[in-house]
């Protein structure tokens, strides 16, 4: 898994500025996961509302960071990676239903100065993620 950290090592924002960004390597076949749909939503009122829809580019990531340091808040947020729907297009064959349609990482944010990453790293069999930098 170390050889897949240092794929799409290329930051959306300057180190350390404020914002959140995300990316997915594709641990089943060592590269980065172009093409996989994210939903992005934040917690109101006891329920999810979707922020937006992004789609990773060719380095794992998406084109723009998910928060820019302007529209920073402390609060619960929620990533949707769209595991199943990834593979498919790849051609893996995956049984029905597959083990994991969807990797849901519900996660807050404390601080509106600070950067927050949220790294997917991910198999049509498992996934992990963890704060990154």
């Amino acid at each position: 898994m170390l050889a897949l950290a240092a794929f799409g090592s290329k930051a959306a924002l300057a180190a350390g500025s404020p914002g959140l960004t995300t990316h997915m390597l594709d641990t089943a076949n060592g590269k980065p996961a172009e093409g996989v749909r994210i939903d992005f939503s934040v917690l109101e009122g006891g329920a999810y509302k979707l922020i937006k829809t992004v789609h990773t580019n060719a380095d794992g990531r998406n084109a723009e960071p998910l928060l820019t340091p302007e529209n920073m808040k402390v609060g619960q947020y929620e990533l949707v990676f769209y595991l199943a729907e990834y593979y498919t297009k790849l051609g893996t064959v995956l049984p029905n239903p597959p083990f994991i349609e969807k990797a849901v990482i519900q996660f807050g944010m404390a601080d509106a100065a600070s950067h927050y990453h949220v790294p997917l790293l991910a198999s049509p069999w498992s996934y992990t993620t963890y704060r990154g930098s």
